[in-house]
């Protein structure tokens, strides 16, 4: 049995809703996070610990579809706050790597600690019944997006 292709409005309207869902959060964490940190910093982190940290920034810059220059001064941001620190890439004499460092390690777990109580309340709402299997599905759609964007 073949599945018909999906209507492309509906995975406009997808988007839309993850969109919606994705600045509704973000200002969910960002009221929960220290002042002048924000979720685009708690990323770096983030994404260094589910790759593993070692990236260069020019990596880290495709990684999240950001000009390098942008992502420079989020990197000194959280060189200043002791979170991770850079290091010479023994590959490329000429760039640096990106090492979480273990306040940063500390800092995230802190982060994702600062926003349980909410998760909690969240986790009893009818709505969120089914979540695992809707995580999963998501997941495949960023796996599929994340293979076809652009490499520049």
């Amino acid at each position: 049995m073949s599945e018909e292709p999906a209507d492309p409005r509906m995975i406009f309207a997808l988007f839309n809703e993850i969109g919606i869902i994705e600045q509704l959060s973000r200002a969910m964490f960002e009221a929960r996070l220290p002042k002048g940190v924000l979720v685009s910093h708690f990323a770096v982190l983030n994404h260094l610990i589910r790759v593993a940290d070692g990236r260069t920034p020019l990596e880290l810059a495709r990684a999240f579809q950001v000009p390098k220059t942008t992502l420079s001064h989020t990197l000194a941001l959280l060189e200043q706050r002791g979170w991770i620190e850079m290091r010479p890439n023994p590959g490329d004499k000429r760039s640096k790597q990106v090492w979480i460092t273990p306040d940063g390690r500390a800092f995230r777990e802190e982060a994702i600690g600062l926003l349980s109580p909410e998760m909690s309340v969240m986790a009893r709402a009818p709505e969120m019944q089914g979540v695992d299997a809707l995580v999963a599905r998501l997941s495949e759609i960023r796996q599929y997006l994340d293979a076809r964007r652009d490499p520049d």
